[in-house]
């Protein structure tokens, strides 16, 4: 029978032990509230609390992270990445508490715990990470989580494709957008949703284009860079993001940075594929076009013109030149120019415009000097030389050849020495990179001999540029001699000219100047260079490398 003195015990053991089972219950539940088991790839936006703590799973695979910062990094960046960079958790995965910040300016790249954070001018909202505070957890849900993106085995083939975008359209392309006060807060908005919707219909993915935007306004301000995203989600997300920063519309000063910073190896440019930039013009520039179009095409940039909003009557005298646009344009025959009456209903015009820039037939520009030129050395090495001269005969041709983009699909260098005798040192296709090429000049040996230039002239032409004469590069010879030849040279330069080689002179010392324009190119003027002592060289090179960059525009138009 069960008694009172029974009742109270079990009562009392019940009352010990409810408070220990209370907490027991408690921790598990806490554990489970706090631990979210999200992916490799969750992104700080894809949180929807102020402080959350999440699980990361183990074994993500480091170079797939998209990391944009350091320490605080933008809300765009992987959450167990930026935990990984910060050092927060290692590659085991853990527990990591997130705290949401406002968005800031430049978030700076940092390679830290075997994660490369990336360069981001602004973003909206940031985040930053501390350790977890419930290593228990991991024990209990570690085993359940999935990444969206498997380590192993094949992944449907609908996200591949997605992530590998439009193949057909493999560009590079910087969208230079019109910040200024001409077209004010709303119409800014308008062009940011036109942009979008052009990215969105070209089809952005690792194996077809990328994109950037650069923002001309007082100051041109790179956004972001072809690096940054891969996939048109982002890339949406990012010109949603933009700020309008007012002040006059310099669109010249803003298309002239975007060609010499935009397109690097660095930033995300690819070889062999086209570059372009397209600009958005709201009314007229209030700076010169011109300039910054020579220098587009001198860096093999195919620059597109979208104007919205010709200038009215009374605004064509605030501009300074009517044409600007067919100056500006990679060639002005009427493909790289596009004209929108008005911002308003601008859908029609996305998918013609998209079909211009994924044309890839049509980018004229992207040959320029700098890839796609044959330049040979024809190097004096003549007793009066002399080895210390001679040295600097050699810096000066790799001063040269280093401002060309050589490559087995690119520029190419020759040289060739000569006294009596020639010497092939190394042809066109003995060396496909630049670092091969200049260890190669290093290298040469002086000779020391007599002076036969003529006979170099057509050694040159036959041996070294005759296996290439049929190639798409354009040839350029480049003479060094410090004194007279001993037979003539102006029939084998006209022969070489002939033959579709560019000449230019290069003099020193006792080289007589009528031999020197002899050899050269028409104009003679602009082909033939001289000083005094071999030391002046080295002012001679950007010389050189204009004058081979403007007769290969010059060639091309």
């Amino acid at each position: 029978m069960f008694s009172v003195s029974s009742f109270f015990f079990f009562l009392r053991l019940f009352c010990t032990f409810l408070p220990l089972l209370f907490h027991k219950l408690r921790t598990a539940f806490s554990f489970s509230l706090a631990s979210n088991a999200i992916t490799c790839f969750t992104r700080g936006l894809d949180l929807r609390k102020e402080t959350e703590d999440v699980l990361c799973p183990a074994n993500c695979p480091l170079w797939q992270f998209y990391v944009f910062g350091d320490g605080i990094y933008a809300s765009l960046s992987s959450v167990c990445g930026a935990a990984i960079h910060r050092g927060v958790i290692t590659n085991a995965g853990g527990a990591v508490r997130v705290q949401t910040l406002p968005g800031q300016e430049n978030y700076p790249a940092v390679h830290a715990n075997g994660i490369q954070s990336q360069v981001l001018s602004r973003w909206a909202s940031s985040f930053s990470v501390t350790p977890g505070t419930n290593n228990l957890a991991l024990e209990a849900v570690g085993r359940s989580v999935a990444t969206a993106r498997p380590a192993t085995g094949k992944r449907p083939k609908k996200t591949l494709e997605k992530k590998a975008g439009n193949k057909d359209c493999k560009a590079d392309i910087a969208f230079l957008i019109d910040g200024s006060y001409n077209i004010g807060q709303r119409r800014f908005n308008l062009q940011k949703n036109f942009v979008g919707k052009v990215a969105v219909m070209l089809g952005i993915g690792t194996e077809g284009p990328h994109v950037g935007v650069v923002q001309a306004s007082e100051h041109p301000k790179i956004e972001f860079y072809l690096k940054n995203f891969t996939a048109a989600k982002e890339v949406l997300f990012a010109i949603k993001e933009l700020g309008f920063r007012g002040g006059n519309s310099n669109t010249g000063k803003a298309l002239k940075h975007a060609a010499q910073k935009f397109f690097s190896m660095e930033n995300g440019a690819r070889k062999g594929i086209p570059k372009i930039i397209v600009v958005f013009l709201d009314g007229w520039p209030s700076d010169d076009l011109e300039e910054a179009g020579i220098v587009a095409r001198e860096f093999g940039v195919n620059v597109f013109i979208v104007s919205v909003a010709k200038p009215t009557t009374e605004e064509l005298g605030m501009v300074q030149d009517i044409g600007f646009i067919d100056k500006a344009v990679c060639r002005n025959n009427g493909f790289f120019s596009y004209q929108m009456p008005s911002w308003f209903g601008t859908t029609k015009y996305v998918k013609p415009l998209v079909q211009k820039l994924c044309s890839h037939e049509q980018m004229l520009c992207s040959k320029t000097c700098y890839n796609s030129v044959n330049i040979g050395f024809l190097i004096d090495g003549s007793s009066s030389v002399g080895e210390s001269n001679f040295r600097l005969m050699l810096e000066f041709i790799s001063n040269v050849a280093k401002a060309f983009e050589i490559s087995d699909i690119g520029s190419k260098i020759a040289t060739v020495q000569f006294t009596y005798d020639q010497r092939t040192e190394f042809s066109f296709t003995d060396y496909t990179t630049k670092e091969k090429v200049l260890s190669a000049i290093r290298n040469i040996r002086y000779m020391s001999g007599g002076t036969a230039t003529g006979d170099a002239i057509s050694f040159t032409t036959r041996n070294v540029f005759g296996p290439v004469k049929d190639g798409a590069n354009k040839n350029f010879l480049v003479i060094l001699t410090d004194g007279q030849s001993y037979d003539d040279v102006r029939g084998p330069a006209v022969a070489a000219q002939k033959a579709g080689i560019t000449v230019f002179s290069v003099g020193v010392a006792w080289a007589p100047l009528d031999d020197l324009k002899d050899m050269a190119s028409e104009p003679r003027e602009s082909h033939t260079f001289f000083t005094r002592e071999f030391t002046g060289l080295e002012q001679m090179v950007p010389d050189v490398i204009r004058g081979i960059c403007k007769d290969f525009l010059d060639s091309k138009q």
